[in-house]
């Protein structure tokens, strides 16, 4: 699977970009992850966006944290204000890689919005997919970026 940064995406469609930081960074979203058994599961978690990258932290005993280390696999999608969708959905699909380095830790801190405990392991969301809807006069409008290799 292709995945890039946040900073490959919002070089090249930073509308998109823009958009999903504001239905994303810092509120309560919902990632999928992959059990070892193949099956879904979901998490909410609060996404953090900032100088090109996509971070969450995670309990390091918790369920996502063992499916995202196994496999790195995920989808994020941002929670509906409403039942309509009138706020828009946003959606990221791709792999997570787990921050082992103490300068990158620190941007992810740097550029949260609360202070993450110590014992947290911090992953870098990379997306391979990333869709958005919204609705302007009841109709969707759907926008669509898809990484690739240089």
């Amino acid at each position: 699977m292709i995945s890039a940064s946040w900073r490959d995406m919002e070089a090249a469609v930073p509308e998109l970009a823009g958009f999903g930081k504001v239905r994303l960074d810092g509120k309560v979203a919902y990632l999928a992850t992959v059990k070892k058994n193949g099956q879904p599961r979901a998490h909410p978690v609060t996404p953090i966006i900032g100088q090109g990258h996509c971070f969450i932290f995670v309990e390091p005993s918790s369920p996502k944290a063992g499916d995202l280390q196994d496999n790195g696999f995920f989808c994020l999608h941002c929670s509906m204000n409403d039942s309509s969708g009138s706020s828009g959905e946003f959606q990221i699909s791709g792999v997570a890689r787990l921050v082992e380095d103490t300068e990158t830790r620190g941007l992810a801190e740097s550029v949260s919005s609360y202070r993450p405990a110590s014992r947290y392991l911090c992953f870098e969301l990379c997306p391979s997919e990333v869709l958005s809807t919204t609705y302007r006069g009841g109709r969707p409008s759907r926008q669509k970026w898809i990484a690739c290799e240089d």
